[in-house]
């Protein structure tokens, strides 16, 4: 084996569980030709067992990523799918600058790399809002119907549709663990929570625009675990902002 070969050591992880707060209804598309239900024009995501809405963390992780990629003014510049692409690096110089390229990962490069640093888990339905809806008379299990209606900006015709959303008010329990592969990442780990606060500014999920995804980061518990240093601690938290006042006050404020 070469002495070039990179080694990769965990240093220590960040465990953060946290609540999603639905502030306005949320819609996080599904399969319409499986998941629909009453002929809904565009269902939400459903677990298929237990028939109830969650939020993939694809969709959270995706937002940060592409927020943050945004903040940053990065190009996209690699198509990972039908009409979407995100940014990548093309040179070695130009991964080793970029703190979101560390967090989230890249695709195959032909030079040296890291694995992701950032995991998010998929967020079920919190158990409170899982009996508060189920006693509810929702539109639908756990969620709402919303008419809209598109118009023709010829002929002033209205096209009514229907939009299925978790109504405003449902809480999801969710999850993320950071992996430190060395100690300058309890600094990267600024960039995560900067991604979360442009999630929370912008909108998870689609028909952003039109009011549907505006969320809150909740009752947060951060657990610290530094293997070397036998380093473990927790804390709860009740917002992002608190999150980032005990980054800053543990010496990991961003530089």
């Amino acid at each position: 084996m070469s002495d070039q070969t990179p080694k990769i050591k965990i240093v220590g992880r960040i465990f953060v569980n946290f609540e999603i707060h639905a502030l306005t209804g949320l819609h996080i598309g599904g399969a319409a030709g499986t998941l629909a239900i009453g002929n809904v024009d565009n269902p939400v995501i459903r677990n298929p067992f237990s028939n109830e809405p969650y939020v993939p963390g694809s969709s959270l992780r995706g937002k940060m990523r592409s927020q943050l990629e945004k903040l940053y003014g990065l190009a996209q510049n690699v198509s990972i799918g039908r009409d979407v692409s995100i940014h990548s690096a093309k040179t070695q110089a130009e991964y080793d600058n970029s703190p979101v390229l560390h967090i989230f990962g890249i695709p195959a490069a032909d030079f040296l790399t890291e694995p992701t640093r950032l995991i998010v888990r998929d967020a079920a339905l919190s158990e409170h809002t899982r009996t508060a809806f189920r006693d509810a008379r929702t539109d639908l299990p756990y969620t709402e119907v919303k008419w809209e209606a598109a118009i023709d900006r010829v002929t002033s015709a209205a096209t009514p549709r229907q939009q299925e959303r978790v109504p405003a008010g449902a809480i999801f329990d969710g999850a993320l663990t950071f992996t430190l592969y060395n100690d300058q990442d309890t600094e990267l780990f600024n960039t995560v929570i900067r991604g979360l606060e442009l999630v929370e500014e912008d909108y998870l999920g689609g028909q952003g625009a039109r009011g549907s995804g505006q969320v809150a980061f909740k009752k947060i518990e951060i657990s610290f675990n530094h293997h070397e240093q036998a380093v473990l601690s927790k804390h709860k938290l009740e917002s992002l902002a608190e999150l980032r006042a005990l980054w800053a006050d543990q010496g990991y404020a961003a530089k």
